[in-house]
């Protein structure tokens, strides 16, 4: 990678950061808003469903538009979207201000993370793919710790107004930075394969459908891991464990570990086979979780945490090289947009998980999730093989 790309990419890392902060501060803020708006635990659970509203065609409209006009100026849009979503939660503190906040939020992130993440893959090739998912990841892990400890230090009327407007302040620093140290580019276009050199071996046949294929079953084990011990597990910790750190530091337990294995990953050079070891990282998790989710005590929360961390990280990692590895330039911004969307379905189980707690509880879906990543680790291992008339 020559200096300038590796410069611009430096600062594309900088917006993905925050795009990660911007959005996942606000777990540290549901306590504040339970105590001081008095807002019920069901209205900030929808907070987060209205989230996803506006992050999925976010996600699938930022990638498809930076395909089309550039990923810079999509990506920049989203950042400022996204810092106008927490403006209006600063100031709008009641249920439909944090319902209109989230909305405004979660269309900007969807923009900045499909297109910043297409646009590292321009940058960088595989290795500017996978340095994005960790570093979204850093910021997924940093927003609610910090947030958390800036609601805990400042005066209690301050506490709800202070993490929004750290949050508001990053987005507006990292689009000044990208306005300053980044050029336009004209969209990626259509460009033929090369032809192989004799003895080489063949290049790989890249499609949409193709990239799909192998990235979704990793996807789909993203955020249904580390979802399970941030909200699920956390919120059941019990005793003197509460209030805004408590999401914050079960979020960077996590989060954390997906960082670091996604860091030990590139260094290390791990294949595609890490996506076979991260789905069965993510069967034994849910195992564990299923043992211990009515009274999860620490210790076991931590190993549970780390485990579906490690899942969430290497599951994270192998879509996103499989995206960047078998999807044509032109259109990798619609099909990391895809991606993304797959991925961010797993936010949808901690409230499955609740609406069949009542009846059936969870443990038995728990193992039916079980039983579901060990199949996604066996499809992986199949799709891998090496005769070339299985899907690559």
């Amino acid at each position: 990678m020559n200096r300038p790309k590796g410069r611009e990419l430096r600062v594309v890392l900088v917006v993905l950061l925050v795009a990660g902060w911007a959005t996942n501060h606000f777990a540290a803020v549901i306590p504040v808003l339970r105590e001081t708006e008095h807002l019920s635990a069901t209205v900030l659970a929808g907070a987060f469903g209205v989230y996803a509203l506006g992050l999925l065609p976010g996600l699938l409209g930022g990638g498809a538009l930076s395909d089309r006009i550039g990923r810079r100026s999509v990506v920049l849009t989203g950042s400022v979207v996204a810092a106008a979503g927490n403006a209006l939660m600063l100031a709008w503190h009641p249920a439909a201000g944090v319902y209109t906040g989230r909305l405004v939020v979660g269309v900007g992130v969807g923009l900045a993370i499909s297109g910043g993440t297409a646009w590292a893959a321009d940058l960088g090739g595989a290795r500017g793919t996978t340095v994005a998912g960790a570093t979204l990841t850093a910021g997924f892990a940093c927003g609610p710790l910090v947030s958390g400890i800036v609601a805990e230090a400042v005066p209690s009327g301050a506490a709800v107004r202070a993490p929004f407007a750290v949050a508001i302040g990053l987005s507006v620093g990292s689009v000044l930075l990208a306005v300053v140290r980044t050029t336009p580019a004209a969209p990626p276009t259509h460009a033929p394969a090369p032809t192989p050199a004799a003895g080489a071996p063949a290049t790989v046949e890249r499609s949409i459908g193709r990239a799909l294929v192998r990235s979704v079953p990793m996807a789909l084990w993203v955020f249904s891991a580390v979802t399970v011990p941030v909200v699920v597990l956390a919120g059941r910790l019990g005793g003197d464990l509460s209030g805004p750190l408590v999401p914050g530091l079960a979020s960077a337990l996590a989060l954390g570990t997906g960082v670091a294995v996604q860091v030990a990953a590139r260094r290390a050079g791990w294949g595609p086979r890490a996506g076979v070891v991260g789905a069965l990282l993510a069967a034994a998790g849910f195992a564990v979780a299923a043992r211990v989710d009515a009274h999860p005590g620490v210790a076991l929360f931590v190993v549970t945490s780390v485990v579906l961390g490690s899942a969430y990280g290497l599951c994270l990692r192998a879509g996103l090289v499989d995206v960047e590895r078998l999807t044509p330039p032109e259109h990798r911004g619609v099909t990391v947009g895809i991606y993304y969307v797959c991925t961010y379905l797993g936010f949808g189980l901690p409230v499955l998980l609740e609406a069949l707690r009542a009846g059936v509880g969870t443990t038995a879906p728990l193992l039916v999730l079980t039983g579901l990543a060990l199949a996604a680790a066996l499809l992986r291992a199949f799709q891998l093989r090496p005769d070339p008339s299985h899907l690559r």
